[in-house]
């Protein structure tokens, strides 16, 4: 891709989600139906199908969940007290405030996000509750606004699928995180060859579906950035909830939801 597609790419992305972040709703697409969540109108009801307990949902401030992902990277992550977290497309700042409670006042969370909209939604969102150990960064997750090694895990929920340029964010992703660091992220991977005409229609892939990475692309982009001990679980339960992402398309006979964990090696 040149970088004039990329960049096209980014801004078609930046604007959907800016949409999302002014709206009252959960869609993506300033439609019906929503891009990264099902249909479902109460964001609670959705994300608890997602795999987050509905204490989860419950202790997060309003606003903060959008109903936005496509599984759930905190139950992965097995955060540490003290620990500084990076949250890739962090939103409205939801898996943030729940990192921010697993490393407590010891710890640090960073979300980075490339829409104004978002990030100023986040940070308003801080002034509801008591949490000064989050930090909301406004910049690409292919060029993150944060210092080498400093990171100990990378927590992602639907985000990395949309980037033109993958491999720069899993390269970003090794030079952020500290030796021995790890990632824990949810994200849409390809199962099959996704059709031409669907990798070119932009309301897919600024709906988490047509830009997805085969499962043996990701673990080769892992690879190069340096990653080891990767593990990537497609669930094919999620075919289910991605078939309400755009009923009648089919779409879920190409992308489904896994977990994907790596560990940057400590020497």
């Amino acid at each position: 891709m040149t970088l004039l597609v990329n960049d096209n790419i980014r801004k078609s992305v930046r604007e959907q989600y800016g949409k999302v972040a002014e709206s009252s709703g959960s869609s993506c697409c300033g439609t019906e139906s929503s891009c990264c969540t099902g249909s479902l109108p109460d964001a609670k009801i959705t994300t608890m199908e997602l795999g987050y307990s509905s204490n989860d949902v419950n202790q997060v401030p309003e606003g903060a969940n959008m109903g936005l992902g496509c599984g759930n990277p905190m139950a992965i992550a097995a955060l540490k007290l003290g620990e500084t977290v990076l949250d890739l497309g962090s939103g409205g700042g939801f898996d943030c405030f729940l990192a921010s409670k697993k490393v407590g006042e010891s710890g640090q969370v960073i979300g980075v996000d490339m829409t104004p909209e978002m990030v100023t939604k986040a940070r308003a969102n801080i002034d509801k509750v008591e949490h000064r150990n989050i930090d909301y960064r406004l910049g690409e997750i292919e060029h993150l606004p944060v210092a080498d090694e400093v990171v100990d895990v990378i927590i992602s929920n639907c985000v990395i699928n949309l980037s033109p340029e993958k491999a720069k964010v899993f390269q970003e992703c090794f030079r952020v995180l500290k030796p021995g660091g790890r990632l824990a992220i949810s994200d849409v991977v390809a199962t099959a060859k996704i059709p031409e005409k669907a990798r070119n229609d932009m309301k897919l892939l600024t709906g988490c579906l047509s830009g997805a990475s085969s499962v043996h692309d990701i673990e080769d982009m892992l690879k190069h950035a340096g990653f080891v001990e990767i593990e990537i679980k497609p669930k094919d339960e999620s075919k289910k909830f991605i078939r309400n992402w755009l009923p009648d398309s089919k779409i879920e006979d190409y992308v489904v939801s896994a977990a994907i964990e790596a560990i940057k090696p400590k020497v």
